[in-house]
């Protein structure tokens, strides 16, 4: 059986963009703390990389403006969204600081958490490196919990919930 495969040239960053949006990804925010307090990012460029040592990765904008602000934070929790949490995903995309009515506690290490996630993630910063006009940054995970519910993720550019439960 064979595919028609339509060929999508790649004549803006849109149009890339809207074709990379076919591959489904989870929805993540990554905290930090700052003096100010806890901030957050929207980001889907997580990844696991390593077991051991236990290793994950993510990925920020060099021109936006939290650039400074979580590529010069040592620590950092990443939180992978349940379904529930979608309006919060877009808030933090908004503002940094807008975490609406979500439950927040520092952490032994004085990490953001945001409760009711489905997992989250301690890391400690251990590299950044260029790629194209983002920066990679490769994360050990210190502490981790994971908790029941549907995951939230994208598809398209439209939320979408992943209920892996049946």
């Amino acid at each position: 059986m064979s595919q028609t495969a339509e060929k999508i040239e790649i004549d803006t960053k849109k149009a890339l963009r809207n074709a990379l949006g076919h591959f489904a990804t989870g929805v993540t925010i990554v905290t930090a703390n700052t003096p100010e307090g806890p901030v957050g990012i929207t980001v889907n460029s997580f990844s696991s990389v390593s077991l051991d040592p236990a290793l994950t990765l993510w990925s920020i904008d060099r021109k936006g403006n939290r650039y400074d602000t979580f590529a010069n934070a040592k620590h950092y929790a990443i939180h992978i969204l349940s379904a529930e949490q979608k309006e919060l995903a877009f808030a933090i995309a908004k503002d940094m600081r807008n975490f609406g009515d979500s439950k927040i506690h520092l952490s032994e290490a004085g990490v953001p958490i945001i409760e009711g996630c489905i997992a989250v993630f301690e890391c400690s910063q251990t590299a950044r490196y260029p790629g194209g006009d983002h920066d990679i940054i490769l994360g050990e995970i210190q502490a981790y919990e994971t908790f029941a519910g549907s995951a939230l993720g994208f598809y398209k550019g439209q939320a979408q919930v992943f209920d892996l439960s049946s």
